[in-house]
């Protein structure tokens, strides 16, 4: 992996992209194209240009550096599958109780001296090239703004490293990272993460901090940068045991912390604890853009980089996307760490239309009764899974959790709504539809047991149920029935919202023997056809404490919040790609997509 690109050439189907394009939109919107499709490739754009500020940049941006599952696994050199497997061995290690063991163990015992980073002396590739204080211009990489209501533009695949006060603790961690001028960036480290735990040990001593970002490399190390490892251990040591050599490091050149030795580019500086500036807006992860907020952020003391750099980016916003197939990895590789908080835990996944924390499946052995709320509890209770807002568990016999459909109809014939818990817990950063930030309804359904038993319950088609639903109240536009075959049909309904929905539930009670499972989404923007982006938009939308209803027929309000639901925060708009812009990437043969892409997605607006 020493040259990414040559191996990209090699390994993963590189599509080379020469045309011109803007670093403003037209990048970012075709990697976002591209990561969407069956067929996903990484791309190189060659000649990023910067209309706006006249700039025609000599370093590429290489974005979808994880394209597919395939290109992954070679990333990692072999199945995560296989990783975990060693972790596992690793914490099942017991001392040897004889001769042949001792003899047996020393294999593993050597393999873990690759684990811990080597630091070099003297200077790496990265710093080949070295630019002081008032040298420094930022402006001479092509740094992305992805989406139109951007605060800016956003280093989004930094490898920002950050060491605790007494320089014991390391941490490297992948924060989106906002251009303010030429020596400026916003430090968008989250409350809950390492780096801002640092920042206020700083801050309470009243020193600056140092941070160095890095950018590029062997896409290895951002992996780790996002991988949820337990406070205290340095993300670097997971690169030293999957590629079964040391990581090797470089003293950044202005302060003490050491980064990989052949990364492409290295920003370094420091913050000042007292002085915040506004991030943002940002189109995020979650398909929502996070609003303004009070960020630190870091001054640019030197900037040092290879000769012939490449500047690796990422694109986010409504799912699929890149971070799909690196969480994949995540979710295999971390599974022996859940093991043991969870000893009947088999297997878990986190599906990309929930957003990773917004939902998760996970398949256990039951042997008692309550077992699943206690598993509910631990995985709340621990690290980041405690981020996690909708916990579905099933039983050793369902289905294969990335069989979506199959896995569905296996929950929904076994939905008991005594067996669904609704709590308060913390949730991520990012949320937007808590009415509190940080802290939010969490929902947990136990459908490990049996099949329930079918209901009285008497369907209706679509058509005839909506002439009654609209007769109850004239904003009910459309409805949509999912899974009428299972114990529990699903009924979507979108609605031109005027009211609360839970007095629109209320008096859609007189159609309980017609109902099982309620979803009121927005007409605006949701097509009751899409299933996919249904999951998407109420996994983000909905408070569990809020916004479910159990009683006559359970019922979720997917709806956007406002006044009508006391909610008092700024709600976010979704990431729209800007249609001129693709019509533009369309006419230079860069993107070739129709109608139903752009309706699959949710690539732009629609009533």
């Amino acid at each position: 992996m020493t040259d990414v690109v040559a191996w990209l050439k090699e390994n993963g189907n590189l599509k080379i992209i020469e045309e011109p394009l803007d670093v403003e939109l037209e990048i970012p919107h075709a990697a976002y194209i591209e990561v969407k499709k069956d067929d996903s490739r990484p791309l190189l754009f060659t000649r990023p240009v910067n209309k706006n500020k006249g700039i025609e940049y000599t370093v590429p941006v290489l974005m979808n550096i994880f394209a597919n599952k395939e290109i992954t696994q070679k990333i990692f050199g072999k199945h995560p599958d296989e990783i975990a497997s060693g972790i596992d061995g690793l914490m099942k290690l017991k001392p040897p109780r004889g001769f042949k063991e001792k003899l047996a163990m020393i294999p593993k015992l050597f393999a873990l001296r690759s684990v811990f980073p080597k630091r070099l002396k003297g200077r790496g590739e990265c710093q080949e090239i070295v630019y002081r204080k008032d040298e420094v211009d930022l402006d001479k990489f092509p740094i992305l703004k992805t989406w139109e209501e951007d605060g800016g533009p956003f280093i989004t695949m930094g490898q920002v490293y950050t060491q605790s006060i007494d320089g014991k603790i390391q941490n490297l961690g992948m924060y989106r990272l906002q251009q303010y001028d030429k020596k400026r960036l916003g430090m968008h480290w989250q409350i809950h993460k390492d780096a801002s735990h640092f920042f206020d040990q700083y801050q309470k001593e009243g020193r600056k901090m140092p941070v160095t970002v890095a950018i590029g490399g062997d896409p290895l190390y951002i992996w780790c940068g996002q991988a949820p490892m337990p406070h205290g251990m340095f993300e670097l040591l997971l690169y030293g045991f999957v590629r079964g050599k040391n990581a090797k490091m470089v003293k950044s050149l202005t302060n003490d912390i050491y980064i990989p030795h052949d990364v492409d580019i290295v920003i370094e500086g420091f913050v000042d604890p007292v002085k915040m500036q506004t991030e943002g807006p940002f189109g995020d992860h979650t398909g929502y853009y996070t609003l303004r907020e009070p960020f630190p952020f870091m001054e640019v003391e030197t900037v040092t980089m290879k000769k012939n750099p490449v500047f690796q980016a990422t694109v986010v916003g409504k799912p699929p996307l890149e971070d799909k197939y690196m969480g994949w990895a995540t979710e295999r590789i971390f599974l022996p760490m859940l093991k043991p908080m969870a000893p009947d835990l088999i297997d878990y996944n986190m599906p990309e239309n929930g957003v990773f924390h917004n939902l998760i499946v996970a398949k256990m052995k039951t042997l008692y009764k309550g077992h699943a709320q206690q598993f509910m509890h631990a995985f709340w209770g621990v690290g980041q899974m405690s981020f996690v807002k909708h916990a579905i568990f099933v039983g050793e016999d369902a289905p294969d959790l990335e069989k979506g459909e199959a896995l569905t109809e296996y929950i929904l014939n076994r939905l008991d709504r005594t067996k669904i818990l609704i709590t308060q817990g913390i949730v991520d950063h990012l949320d937007h539809s808590s009415a509190e930030q940080f802290v939010g309804g969490k929902l947990g359904v136990d459908a490990t047991a049996g099949e329930v038993e079918k209901g009285e319950e008497h369907l209706l088609s679509d058509s005839e149920l909506l002439e009654r639903m609209q007769k109850i109240d004239e904003n009910i536009c459309e409805v949509k029935q999912y899974m009428t075959h299972t114990k529990t049909p699903v009924c979507f309904v979108s609605v031109l919202k005027k009211e609360s929905q839970r007095y629109v539930i209320s008096k859609l009670h007189e159609l309980k023997a017609h109902l099982k499972l309620l979803v009121i989404v927005d007409k605006a923007n949701n097509a009751l056809d899409n299933p996919y982006m249904l999951i998407w938009r109420v996994a983000n939308n909905i408070d569990a404490q809020r916004d479910i209803v159990l009683e006559p027929f359970i019922a979720i309000d997917g709806t956007n919040k406002d006044k009508h639901d006391r909610y008092e925060r700024e709600w976010p708009g979704d990431t729209f790609c800007t249609k001129e812009v693709l019509d533009r990437l369309k006419e230079k043969g860069v993107i070739d997509i129709d109608e139903a892409f752009i309706q699959k997605f949710g690539l732009l607006p629609f009533e």
